[in-house]
């Protein structure tokens, strides 16, 4: 099995742990919306950033942030650095929803380590970081 397809199904099994537990404490959430969520700048993002980084159209982007304002997750607010544009940022509700995201990650990456041992979980993240300066044009 190539490389890539090995990397993708780790970041799969992440992204069920995650959704499932976010579904189980009431955030109701699709992995596309995960998706766009996960892009979010703590000080905010620009829909046409977070389209371009989840390489999504921009429409795409838009049904997804408008349902992630349904559940009351992200607001559209003015950009203080340009007036005529909006900014995707966090709610307090949304930001809660990020933390429980995360723990869920740090949960996930134990378990893992604990799977691989520390220096190979070491390994792979070393080796993941040096493969992200030629395969990430957003880094």
């Amino acid at each position: 099995m190539d490389l890539a397809t090995l990397m993708f199904i780790a970041y799969r099994a992440m992204d069920d742990e995650v959704i499932g537990a976010m579904r189980e404490s009431g955030y109701q959430v699709t992995v596309a919306q995960s998706r766009i969520a996960q892009r979010i700048a703590a000080g905010g993002s620009r829909l046409t950033d977070l389209a371009e980084q989840a390489q999504v159209t921009k429409q795409t982007a838009s049904l997804l942030v408008a349902a992630l304002e349904k559940e009351g997750l992200v607001e559209r607010v003015p950009d203080p650095a340009d007036g005529r544009a909006r900014l995707i940022r966090f709610t307090a509700k949304g930001q809660a929803a990020s933390e429980r995201a995360r723990e869920v990650v740090t949960r996930v990456e134990q378990e893992w380590t604990e799977h691989l041992g520390p220096e190979l979980a070491a390994a792979l993240r070393q080796a993941l970081i040096k493969l992200r300066e030629k395969s990430d044009p957003y880094r």
